[in-house]
């Protein structure tokens, strides 16, 4: 059965608004906004025997007046959060399930399959709304709940409870927001490991367009945050509306256009029959599995929170919007992001402790303030075939434990940390030879094997009081200041034998995030990082509780620049762990030059993921001083507005970040391939003060040689403009060498 769940955890503080009742037909219109942060609005008119109508979209500076949207219904197209069958809808519902066991002869499922909803109480005090409602005949009741949330966007939720006396299978629930008929592009993400967020678009044409998650976890082929926009929307320019599933589990992203069907108008009395216009709505929620939510009388199932921006300026204005709610949680980075250097591809499983402190010495002397030391320490774990899941430190290969390289770690002035997967284990492993049933698994049948590992049932308490044990206790005994968590794999058979083998992922879900939430609450003083085989598990139920995430298992800076661009559409540039590599790739084998290394990892949490006990004398000096450049701007980079230049072809890139307080700006030009043309390109900086004056240098880190002799100078001359200049005119960037990359700073004068 079901149980009382919410997979959206609400983890800001109450703001402790008073709440105005609001519930009749004739009541005005109730407007849900942030006004500090303008953004996104949402508008819901009431209606006496249906659900609210809602209507959404950007807030102008000037505000947005309720009672003209209700003037203007006819344009505002606006349709219910929750799309009902009863009511005439042909498109997908918002709720998709049904009653068991009638009784009396009755059928044994499919009762109660096209509920009604009635509104029944409503509340609203700006910020939030709260709109219940039941279907007495059905025996259920429906809340959703909207809230403007810091940094413009929206969110929403909705709460079934089962009244009924006989269980109620939900399949299916979903949020769904109205979008204007303008709107007629598509933008959202597919991918696979080393190949995050490919980005994909595509005409809105009428029917369904579906995105999937059934990995049991976000997956790399995630859409992340589906756009839907007015044809030829960019990042600087367009209508644009985003949605994010904030879940860790399987999801569903959907854009829908449903051409003119029934509409129903008066009361159950007398009801009139009429032709409603068409739609196009964008929404999402959790993809449950068959049986998977069972609701037994007076339980409930709540959905994640589906957040929700829009914009009248293109994808830079929905990512403002996303990165300024991660910058207003609790669980935000609030210290400097320290210089990480991780040692997997330096040693790999190869863990020697001369070689670790030798790593640790060059580490110390380039300004890294971290040290990571990856899989490859505890038990058996000589390969990634055996091992995972018996977390005790290999004293094969480390006699005495972590202590001494701990301990020379701290006396050379960087913090330590430690990388674990806890989710997983290898049929190679004294944990799973003791305990082979604690895995996810349907019947009696063990799922296939990816990368040589197994799934731990999380929703068993045996399991979980294992893992708090160990990794619990391996934080306290080393003074470990950062955890790595890794989830290597995607979840096949989802099952949990404690319930006969019936679909567990919900529930696993929940329990990662209920570990790593005692983890947290156990150790404060602990950072958190997110891996999942790269960016399997970026998302902001994820995003709530860490610190950091890995972007990708790719750290050829060539592949990484598109990787890095479109995870920002979310994700802001503090959480994006972007690592210098070694000169070759270890993914790709492509020469990278450290201009271009350099520069990726600079817009992000720079690290360093190389053996530099052997690079050459020259690359070790411009590292060091692509890590001064990092050290004396991520305040900046951490806290600016990201904006992503739209340049006339993909043969360079141009982006970077500007103040809040428009007093400065850093910007980098990245040359990808051989430019199409010798002309430059107009670096031009959107968000700067237009009546300032402004200092223009180029501080790129580096020996910097023009692309061809006697045409352009590579470096770019300093200049003092005016603010409105940089934006209308722009900053020539001559053509660079290819794989190399120029880094600009703007300051106010």
């Amino acid at each position: 059965m079901g149980a009382r769940v919410t997979v959206g955890d609400d983890t800001r503080p109450d703001q402790g608004d008073p709440q105005t009742e609001w519930s009749a037909a004739g009541s005005p219109p109730a407007l849900v906004a942030d006004p500090a942060a303008g953004g996104t609005g949402l508008i819901l008119f009431p209606r006496t025997d249906s659900l609210p109508a809602a209507w959404v979209g950007p807030v102008p500076a000037t505000g947005l007046e309720p009672d003209d949207v209700a003037a203007l219904l006819a344009a505002a197209r606006p349709c219910p959060l929750l799309p009902q069958h009863g009511e005439g809808w042909f498109g997908r519902p918002g709720l998709s399930g049904h009653r068991l066991g009638h009784g009396g002869g009755g059928p044994e499922a499919g009762g109660d399959w096209s509920p009604l909803f009635r509104p029944a109480r409503s509340e609203h005090d700006g910020r939030r709304a709260r709109v219940e409602a039941a279907d007495k005949a059905a025996g259920l009741r429906l809340v959703t709940e909207i809230e403007a949330v810091p940094g413009g966007a929206i969110r929403a939720r909705h709460t079934l409870t089962n009244l009924g006396r006989q269980p109620y299978v939900v399949d299916s629930l979903e949020v769904v927001f109205p979008l204007p008929g303008r709107v007629g592009e598509v933008l959202d993400f597919t991918g696979r490991q080393t190949a995050e967020r490919i980005p994909q678009r595509h005409q809105i044409g009428d029917g369904l367009w579906l995105r999937e998650g059934r990995r049991g976890h976000t997956g790399h082929d995630s859409a992340t945050v589906l756009v839907a926009g007015v044809p030829g929307f960019t990042f600087g320019s367009g209508e644009a509306y985003g949605l994010h599933v904030a879940w860790s589990g399987n999801t569903v992203h959907r854009v829908e256009r449903v051409p003119s069907g029934l509409g129903m108008t008066g009361d159950d009395a007398e009801p009139r029959e009429g032709l409603a216009p068409g739609a196009t709505t964008i929404g999402g929620g959790e993809l449950l599995l068959p049986g998977e939510i069972i609701l037994a009388e007076g339980e409930s199932y709540t959905t994640p929170w589906v957040y929700l921006a829009a914009a009248r300026s293109g994808l830079d204005d929905l990512s403002a919007q996303f990165h300024g709610y991660l910058r207003s949680l609790p669980a935000h980075p609030r210290s400097p992001r320290p210089v990480n250097l991780n040692v997997w591809e330096a040693v790999y499983f190869r863990h020697d402790l001369g070689k670790l402190t030798a790593l640790a010495d060059a580490a110390a002397g380039l300004g890294v303030e971290r040290f990571v030391l990856d899989d490859g320490w505890f038990r058996g774990r000589r390969s990634d075939q055996a091992g995972l899941g018996d977390w005790w430190v290999d004293e094969d290969v480390w006699p005495g434990g972590l202590h001494r390289l701990a301990k020379y770690v701290r006396g050379c002035g960087m913090q330590f940390g430690l990388w674990i997967e806890p989710e997983m284990v290898n049929p190679d492993s004294d944990l799973y030879r003791a305990h082979p049933d604690w895995i996810l698994a349907t019947g009696q049948r063990v799922p296939p094997l990816q990368r040589h590992q197994l799934v731990l049932d999380l929703t068993r308490p045996e399991v979980v009081g294992y893992l708090l044990e160990r990794i619990s206790g391996l934080l306290s005994e080393y003074e470990i200041s950062y955890v790595k968590w890794d989830c290597n794999r995607d979840i096949v058979d989802a099952g949990s034998g404690a319930r006969a083998g019936a679909p567990a992922a919900h529930g696993q879900a929940l329990a990662v995030y209920a570990l790593l939430d005692e983890l947290r609450a156990r150790h404060p003083g602990v950072e958190w990082e997110s891996c999942a085989a790269g960016g399997g598990r970026i998302d902001l139920g994820m995003l709530e509780r860490v610190q950091r995430v890995w972007t990708s298992d790719m750290t050829d800076a060539l592949a990484r620049q598109s990787i890095q661009r479109w995870t920002g559409q979310l994700v802001p540039p503090e959480y994006l762990g972007a690592h210098v590599s070694a000169s070759f790739s270890h993914q790709t084998g492509r020469y990278m030059p450290m201009s271009l290394r350099g520069a990726t990892a600079l817009f992000g949490h720079l690290g360093i993921e190389a053996d530099i006990t052997q690079v050459d004398d020259e690359d070790i000096a411009e590292l060091a001083g692509w890590i001064q450049l990092y050290k004396r701007h991520r305040a900046l980079i951490h806290s600016g507005r990201v904006v992503r230049i739209d340049t006339p072809d993909d043969t360079a890139w141009m982006h970077g970040v500007v103040a809040a307080d428009q007093s400065t700006a850093l910007l980098s030009y990245v040359q990808l391939d051989e430019p199409r043309n010798d002309q430059p390109a107009a670096l031009r900086v959107p968000g700067l003060d237009p009546r300032r004056r402004y200092q223009v240098s180029d501080v790129t880190p580096g020996p910097r040689r023009p692309r061809r002799s006697g045409l352009w100078e590579a470096r770019i001359p300093g200049v003092q403009v005016s603010g409105a200049a940089l934006a209308e005119i722009g900053l020539a960037i001559a053509p660079q060498r290819t794989l190399t990359a120029a880094v600009v700073l703007v300051e106010a004068l």
